[in-house]
C-alpha cells in the first residue's frame, strides 16, 4: 500500500511539473520588462501605469479562470544586456509562463531572442523594428504595428493635402531609427519625393545645429524625424533658433507624442505633426474610457504607448483563459488563435510579407496645436483641422 501511495505522489508531482510552474500556484505568474530607469524611463512609466490599471481591472473581475495574475515587472534600464538578464531571471527564477512588455526595439529584439530560445511566449507591445517579427520565431507575438507601417496615415495626407516634393530624414542611430528611416526613405521615393538628406545621429546629443544647418541649406519641403522625447524636443528648439522652416515637421511617433515633448520643446512644438498608432477617439470600445481613467488617476494624459501596454495585458489574460493549461506551450497555442477587440484595437496575430505572428492596424496623424495633441488625419476621426502649410516662425 505504501508503494502505491509513493508511486501516486511521484506521478502527481511529475504531472504538475509537466503542466507548467503556474498550475499548482494560487496565482499565474506573468513577467513584464520595461525601461523604468534610463533614457526611456518616461515611456516605461506610462506603460507600467497602464499595465497596473489593466491588472487591477482583470483581477478585480475575478482574474483568469478563478486565479489572479501575479504581474512581475522588471527594469531593463533601456539597455539590451540588462533586458536579456531580466528575461532570464523571470523565466528561470520567477517561473513566469508568459512575457509581455518590450519598449525600445534594440532591447526588445535581445529579449525576444532569449524568450524564443527558452520557449516562453512573449507578447511585444511596443518594440517596433520590422525584424522582430521577421525571424520566423514562433514564440514571439507583436501587438503593435511595425515601424515601417507608422507613416501609413501620413502617406495619404501627403497625397491628398500636402503635395510636397522633397524630404529630409533625421533619425536616432538605433535599431528603431535605422529600421524606420530605411523604410520611410523607400516609401518617400515610391511617392515620388526626393530624399535630400538622410542622416542619423547619436542619441543624447546636445548640439544638433550642424546637422540642422545642412538640412536648412538643402531646403526640403518636409523634415521627418525618428527620435525619442529629449532628442525630439531639442531638435525642434534648435530648428526654431536656426529659422529652419519647411512646409511641415513630422515626427515618426515615439518621442513626439508624449506630453513631455510639448513641455520640453515649448512653443517650438507648435504645429509639429507626428505619426501615431492610437488616439482617444479611435472607434474601439473602451478607448476613451481608458484615456479618461488614466488622466483622472495620474493627472497626466496618456497616449499610444500606454494604450499598447493596457491592451497587452488583456491579450495575455485572454490567452490564459483559453489555454488548455496555464503552461507555456498551451499559452503559445492560445495566442495563435487570438481574436480580441481591445481599447488599442482589434488583435489577431497573422503572417504577411516576411512577418510572422504580427498584428495589423491602421495608423493616424496628429498635430500639436495650442499645446494640445490633436488628431488631424484621417478626417473622419479629426478633432481639429490640420494646419498646413506650417507658418514661418516669425508669423506664429
Amino acid at each position: 500500500m505504501k508503494r502505491v501511495t509513493v508511486l501516486f505522489l511521484v506521478v502527481f508531482a511529475a504531472a504538475l511539473l509537466a503542466a507548467g510552474p503556474a498550475l499548482a500556484a494560487d496565482a499565474i505568474k506573468v513577467g513584464v520588462v520595461l525601461p523604468l530607469t534610463g533614457k526611456q524611463a518616461k515611456f516605461g512609466e506610462i506603460e507600467k501605469n497602464s499595465f497596473m490599471m489593466a491588472l487591477e481591472e482583470i483581477n478585480g473581475a475575478g482574474g483568469v479562470n478563478g486565479k489572479k495574475i501575479d504581474l512581475i515587472i522588471e527594469d531593463d534600464t533601456s539597455k539590451p544586456d540588462v533586458g536579456r538578464s531580466a528575461v532570464e531571471k523571470l523565466i528561470a527564477q520567477d517561473q513566469v509562463v508568459v512575457l509581455g512588455g518590450g519598449y525600445s526595439s534594440s532591447v526588445t529584439f535581445a529579449m525576444c531572442a532569449v524568450a524564443q530560445q527558452r520557449k516562453v511566449p512573449f507578447v511585444v507591445n511596443t518594440g517596433s523594428a520590422d525584424k522582430i517579427t521577421e525571424q520566423g520565431w514562433d514564440y514571439i507575438f507583436r501587438l503593435n504595428p511595425p515601424v515601417s507601417e507608422y507613416p501609413k496615415a501620413l502617406e495619404s495626407f501627403l497625397k491628398e493635402v500636402a503635395k510636397i516634393q522633397s524630404v529630409a530624414i533625421l533619425y536616432e542611430n538605433s535599431l528603431f531609427g535605422q529600421s524606420g528611416s530605411k523604410e520611410f526613405s523607400a516609401q518617400s521615393e515610391a511617392m515620388g519625393l526626393k530624399v535630400m538628406i538622410k542622416e542619423g545621429y547619436e542619441a543624447g546629443a546636445v548640439d544638433f545645429k550642424p546637422l540642422l544647418t545642412n538640412v536648412k541649406s538643402a531646403n526640403p519641403d518636409m523634415v521627418y524625424m525618428i527620435s525619442y522625447v529629449m532628442d525630439a524636443s531639442l531638435l525642434m528648439r534648435q530648428s526654431k533658433e536656426l529659422g529652419l522652416t519647411p512646409k511641415l515637421f513630422v515626427g515618426g511617433a515615439a518621442g513626439f507624442t508624449l506630453p513631455e515633448f510639448q513641455k520640453n520643446a515649448g512653443d517650438a512644438a507648435e504645429y509639429v505633426y507626428s505619426a501615431t498608432l492610437w488616439t482617444p477617439n479611435v472607434p474601439y470600445p473602451g478607448a476613451k474610457e481608458y484615456f479618461d481613467k488614466y488622466l483622472a488617476r495620474f493627472k497626466s494624459p496618456t497616449e499610444y504607448h500606454g494604450a499598447e501596454a493596457y491592451a497587452g495585458l488583456y491579450v495575455i489574460a485572454d490567452a490564459l483563459k483559453r489555454a488548455k493549461a496555464p503552461a507555456r506551450e498551451a499559452i503559445r497555442e492560445a495566442l495563435i488563435g487570438t481574436d480580441l477587440m481591445t481599447a488599442f484595437g482589434p488583435v489577431k496575430f497573422v503572417s504577411y510579407d516576411k512577418k510572422k505572428q504580427q498584428n495589423s492596424l491602421p495608423t493616424y496623424l496628429v498635430q500639436w496645436q495650442q499645446g494640445n495633441l490633436e488628431t488631424v488625419w484621417p478626417k473622419t476621426l479629426a478633432t481639429k483641422p490640420a494646419v498646413y502649410p506650417v507658418p514661418s516662425w516669425s508669423k506664429r
